[in-house]
């Protein structure tokens, strides 16, 4: 019985965040006279963890074939 309401609990905290996260998070306006948002910063950023990762994977692979020979 503990289980159940156990599970009730999660999906009831669940379904409360989920209709009440557009009401917390809003984009604020832009300024009015720069109609335009800026993605330069926080995209080079993504890209450059991406090729980063990237990198770090293929060498990781390398130097596993390496051991394993």
């Amino acid at each position: 019985m503990k289980q159940i309401h156990k599970y009730f609990t999660i999906q009831t905290l669940l379904v409360v965040v989920v209709l009440l996260l557009p009401a917390i998070v809003h984009a604020q306006d832009p300024a009015p006279g720069d109609p335009d948002a800026p993605i330069d910063g926080g995209l080079s950023l993504l890209v450059a963890a991406g090729v980063g990762y990237g990198v770090k994977k293929i060498h990781g692979k390398k130097r596993k074939q390496e051991s394993d020979k």
